[in-house]
């Protein structure tokens, strides 16, 4: 079958109209296949066109900059020309035109020019007089003076801008009448005082005098430090003026000091600290065989001396009352006297007669002349300081455990193991009065208050403390009861101290850490604000107060003598 021509060209047209719509199609797809490409590239194009600005931009300013030096230049040339053309003017009084052909009015519009440009900095570095570097380390100041040469004295004092004339005839009353003049002098004075200026500030003149003056000072200071430390080392003198304040009960105000040996802490147990009786300086000892002295100032305290002493790990050092010497004793059977003023270490020997295996532990009497040790058996063993022989000896019915004298030296107190006290006349060499320690089985420690030895206290092996009054002891009886028993410990009481006034008792406990607590005396109750539990006493050996109670010094296990000002005694 034949179809008619008109159906053969619609067939065709719809081929056509399909290849089209196939391209299409394609084109449509890389076009959008070609879109990202074309976006990066107008991207690349636009970030190029920018750097090209960027750097026209550098060019430009760079150019105008170098055009601007240029022009500088030119123009100082320039002016430099025509000041010298007026100067040759001036002198051959010619006509008004010179070489260069500039008008007075050019060169007054020149000098004017170069006044804008210019003016600020050279004035600038004429009123600093600032130094500049020419070749080889050679310094030239903008002026033309050397940098080794000074202005003179003249120059460099200001005058007042103006002086006002009606001060002179006002007069100022300030416990005495002055005139405005003096009285303002006087305040720049004080006010230069309070605020001295700073060395950038300051004219050639004054750096110079205030440099003399420092290192005048400096060395005085030096000077000064060297002879209080030689001073206080030989001399024996009270710096310490003792207060009389009633001390209130309850709390306490203490603070935290710098550690009083932070100079050269100890490498082992501190044993034994004590201040010396001029109250600025502090003796540390223990095991490590060395006796350090520091100069407490609350601050920096220094170290003054240490002294080595070759086999003798130090179980307790004391100064001697007079503060001439100091005894050490270790567990030998020999003790040594270092002579401060000399600085020499003398051993004394054993006393003669004598067999003791042990020396560790002693008293010095108030008038320096007496040392009491604990001997064997109950004995104790009366030295002299004098002639460092054996002068008599005591005995107790059981073991001693610690010694305290009293009445001035005149009389000594011994504790042991028999849970007694005794009370001893040292001239007659017999026991005056004895007294059971109430609920003490076994005594470990001893104090008797300096102030007028109105109080003793003792210390037992179960923590609890005994206060008495000194005079029951005579009397016996009831009267010798102790007038307030402490059980704030519950480890054995090692140490017992009274402070200077005897307002204060401190009592602590190597066994336990953390174990020290001061007693308000007048009232026998313990201050309840310290220590804390951020005090960081750790385990404490040793404690002391210094002269004046201002400082309490604690040496413990780690070595550290902890200082601690107490700030109800105003002198150390």
């Amino acid at each position: 079958m034949i179809l008619p021509c008109r159906s053969q060209d619609s067939l065709k047209n719809k081929e056509t109209r399909k290849e089209r719509s196939l391209q299409e199609k394609l084109c449509s797809q890389r076009t959008r296949e070609d879109e990202p490409r074309e976006k990066l590239a107008r991207m690349e194009d636009g970030e190029r066109g920018r750097r090209t600005v960027l750097i026209v931009n550098y060019l430009a300013a760079w150019m105008d900059g170098f055009l601007f030096l240029r022009a500088c230049s030119a123009l100082r040339v320039f002016v430099a020309m025509a000041a010298s053309e007026k100067k040759k003017k001036k002198r051959r009084k010619g006509p008004s035109l010179n070489d260069t052909g500039l008008k007075d009015s050019d060169l007054q519009e020149a000098e004017r020019l170069h006044g804008l440009l210019f003016g600020a900095l050279e004035n600038a570095a004429e009123g600093l007089g600032k130094e500049i570097e020419v070749g080889d380390g050679f310094r030239r100041d903008v002026l033309g003076v050397d940098a080794g040469e000074e202005p003179a004295a003249e120059e460099c004092e200001r005058k007042p801008a103006w002086i006002d004339e009606e001060e002179s005839e006002i007069q100022v009353k300030e416990g005495k009448a002055v005139s405005a003049a003096e009285y303002v002098a006087g305040l720049r004075a004080q006010h230069a005082k309070l605020n001295p200026g700073t060395d950038w500030a300051a004219l050639p003149s004054e750096k110079k005098k205030r440099k003399n003056f420092d290192s005048e000072l400096d060395s005085d200071v030096e000077e000064d430090e060297d002879e209080d430390h030689t001073r206080i080392l030989r001399e024996n003198d009270e710096l310490v003026v003792k207060s009389k304040v009633r001390l209130p009960q309850g709390l306490i105000e203490v603070s935290r000091l710098k550690d009083g040996n932070a100079d050269e802490p100890s490498s082992a147990v501190v044993r034994s600290v004590e201040f010396h009786r001029n109250g600025q300086i502090l003796m540390t000892a223990g095991f490590d065989k060395r006796l350090r002295f520091f100069q407490i100032d609350g601050k920096k305290n220094p170290k003054i001396q240490s002294v080595f002493l070759d086999n003798f790990p130090v179980h307790k050092a004391s100064f001697v009352p007079d503060g001439s010497k100091v005894v050490a004793s270790s567990r030998r059977k020999m003790y040594v006297l270092y002579d401060l003023a000399h600085a020499k270490v003398e051993k004394v020997m054993p006393p003669v007669g004598r067999d003791e295996q042990s020396l560790e532990s002693f008293e010095v009497s108030p008038d320096s002349k007496v040392v009491a040790f604990i001997g064997n058996e109950g004995y104790i063993l009366l030295s002299s300081l004098g002639t460092k022989q054996l002068i008599g000896t005591l005995k107790m019915n059981g073991s001693v455990r610690s010694l305290a004298f009293a009445n001035d030296g005149r009389q000594l107190l011994s504790c042991g193991g028999d849970g007694e006290v005794y009370c001893w006349d040292l001239s007659t060499r017999r026991c005056l009065y004895k007294i059971r320690d109430d609920g003490c089985v076994n005594n470990t420690a001893l104090c008797v208050s300096p102030a007028a030895n109105e109080y003793f206290s003792t210390g037992s092996s179960s923590g609890v403390v005994n206060v008495y009054k000194y005079q029951g002891l005579a009397s016996g009886g009831a009267a010798a009861g102790p007038v307030k028993t402490l059980m704030n410990l519950t480890t054995a009481a090692d140490t017992l101290k009274f402070n200077h006034d005897g307002q204060i008792l401190a009592m602590c406990s190597r066994m336990k850490k953390d174990a020290v607590r001061l007693v308000h005396v007048p009232s026998f109750t313990v201050f309840s604000n310290w220590p804390t539990p951020k005090t960081g006493l750790q385990y404490v050996h040793s404690l002391d107060f210094s002269p004046g109670s201002g400082y309490l010094a604690a040496g413990n296990a780690a070595g550290k003598v902890l200082l601690f000002r107490l700030r109800h005694y105003e002198h150390a």
